[in-house]
């Protein structure tokens, strides 16, 4: 069972609900963060220098010492507050102490008990959490272990996931002078994982970091959305269909391509009468549903997001990881005639959530074949993942006019909140 986020020893806590943001500093952002990020990358390397002192201290007595482990601790806080500024998760100038407080935070345990054996490897066994944390666009908080060259990372590759949302966010916060709560929750899903990432590999906690969407439960939530995922499926992997996904998947492919044809002579059809009738007919509608949810069961299936072979109909309910689609409603004809335009941000937060995805799809591959099982926080982010590229998919081919939300969190809690319209107070 997946770890309540209350029990991991390096939780991210989130202060700022009001989501407003100064558009002056908004679009001087970067210029303002260059004295943060000139002293992250010194403290960085004097986190460096310590973390080999917490290294030999693990290896021989178990256990960090106190003054070496808030030395570091205090660093890793305050690189989560440099970068939940620079990518606008939070909108005050951060301190440069790294002290508790900031609206995007750090709650780091004391110094407990570590296995010496995963101490003595603890930066090879990081490497796939730095993987996910690099994908998610996490870089600033490994500064400690690859000094400048994690800054120019994280700049040269776009963030990751943290990157896209917060470019998103500088564009929506000049305009209406606050930042979208799903990207906001997003980004600090990311940042929330790379502190945790770094604290593993710089040796404050034991405790290997995980990815599943339920540590944004205390401060994200999902509301109620026309297109949702469903996840009926098990964490069990064959290892043989592990082995040889990608050829098992060709014939999908095939088949997915030639279907993706049809679809795009069926989405201009159903533009062209729902700028004249205001809904697409019930047989497109139908056509692209089915088009979606079989793209979404190839998908769970090549990334070992799911578990068994998917049929080839798209049919609802056949597959372990499913997407609900709505039925044919009233759309606004000024959104349906620049749907492509509107869906350029959403496109943006999908491709960078896919890289995650695939980067989910690598690292399972090798757990599978030697566990025989998915991990329960990997196939949770790839279905969160999925779930966004459902939504962005299905707004861009009309079947709904509810615009993609980026909230990490995988299903909605039980008390639900109508989500808001796109131009209508509508966020990513």
């Amino acid at each position: 069972m997946p770890t309540a986020p209350e029990d991991r020893p390096i939780r991210i806590v989130v202060r700022d609900d009001a989501l407003r943001r100064n558009r002056l500093t908004v679009l001087l952002r970067l210029f303002l963060a260059l004295p943060h990020l000139v002293w992250l990358a010194l403290w960085g390397i004097a986190a460096s220098f310590v973390a080999i002192g917490l290294w030999l201290a693990v290896l021989i007595e178990g256990k960090a010492p106190a003054s070496l482990h808030d030395f570091v601790a205090g660093y890793l806080r305050y690189s989560t507050h440099v970068a939940a500024y620079v990518f606008l998760a939070a909108n005050p100038f951060p301190g440069f102490r790294g002290a508790p407080g900031y609206p995007i935070d750090l709650e780091i345990d004391p110094p407990a008990r570590q296995s010496r054996w995963t101490g003595a490897f603890r930066l090879l066994l990081a490497l796939p959490a730095a993987l996910i944390a690099a994908a998610l666009g996490g870089g600033l908080a490994w500064t400690a272990l690859a000094g400048p060259y994690a800054l120019a990372a994280v700049f040269l590759t776009g963030g990751g996931v943290a990157g896209a949302a917060g470019l998103l966010a500088w564009f929506s916060s000049l305009a209406r002078g606050r930042a979208p709560r799903g990207l906001r929750d997003l980004t600090a899903y990311a940042l929330g994982y790379s502190a945790q990432s770094g604290g593993y590999a710089l040796l404050l906690t034991g405790r290997y970091p995980t990815t599943d969407p339920s540590t944004a439960e205390p401060f994200a939530e999902l509301p109620a959305h026309a297109v949702r995922i469903a996840v009926a499926d098990d964490l069990t992997r064959p290892r043989l269909v592990v082995l040889l996904r990608l050829f098992l998947a060709m014939p999908h492919f095939l088949w997915l391509a030639l279907w993706g044809l049809a679809a795009l002579a069926a989405v201009v059809a159903a533009w062209l009468v729902a700028l004249v009738r205001g809904r697409v007919p019930s047989l497109l509608h139908s056509f692209l549903a089915a088009y979606v949810r079989y793209a979404v069961h190839v998908l769970a299936f090549v990334t070992l997001v799911g578990r068994r072979f998917p049929g080839f109909t798209g049919r609802a309910g056949s597959y372990g990881i499913d997407v609900v689609l709505p039925e044919p409603g009233p759309q606004r004809r000024l959104t349906v005639l620049a749907r492509l335009a509107l869906a350029i941000p959403a496109i943006i937060v999908a491709n960078a959530l896919g890289t995650a995805l695939w980067v989910v799809a690598f690292l399972g591959w090798w757990y599978a074949l030697v566990r025989g099982s998915m991990p329960a926080g990997l196939r949770d982010l790839g279905a969160t993942c999925i779930r966004y590229n459902a939504q962005t998919y299905a707004y861009l081919l009309l079947l709904t006019d509810r615009y993609p939300y980026a909230g990490p969190v995988l299903a909605a809690r039980t008390r639900r909140t109508p989500l808001p319209d796109f131009y209508a107070g509508k966020t990513l």
